[in-house]
């Protein structure tokens, strides 16, 4: 019945702020970006893989419940091939990573850490990191 995830959208704060975060650290290519005049609200569309994440901006977002962790969305989780590396590059970006984990279940490296708005995000290394 379902294929694919096709996007996630994310509602955020700080538009220029959250942008940059998405498309320049975190690489994601910037398929379009719209200014939608009658909400007042920036769309931009970002590619990851085969999926999308849609970034939204309006003028006044209810801030969302995170902790203790409320109903709903938990987290939204990337796949790496390198979790090092890319540990590396967010935190010499100043963005705080909590310590590596390993999953019990599947036995793969992961770890946690929170887009500009407080948003939990996954890294999860997907193939064994050879470092």
């Amino acid at each position: 019945m379902l294929d694919a995830i096709h996007h996630v959208a994310i509602i955020c704060t700080d538009y220029d702020r959250s942008r940059r975060f998405y498309a320049e650290l975190l690489g994601l290519d910037l398929i379009r970006e719209v200014y939608r005049e009658e909400r007042q609200s920036w769309k931009a569309d970002l590619r990851i893989g085969s999926a999308q994440l849609e970034l939204f901006s309006f003028p006044a977002p209810v801030p969302r419940p995170s902790n203790p962790e409320a109903t709903g969305l938990r987290h939204l989780a990337f796949a790496v091939g390198n979790l090092d590396a890319v540990v590396v590059r967010l935190e010499a970006a100043g963005v705080a990573v909590e310590p590596i984990r390993i999953d019990p279940y599947t036995d793969r490296r992961f770890t946690f850490f929170s887009d500009p708005d407080g948003l939990p995000l996954e890294l999860y290394e997907a193939q064994q990191s050879t470092v």
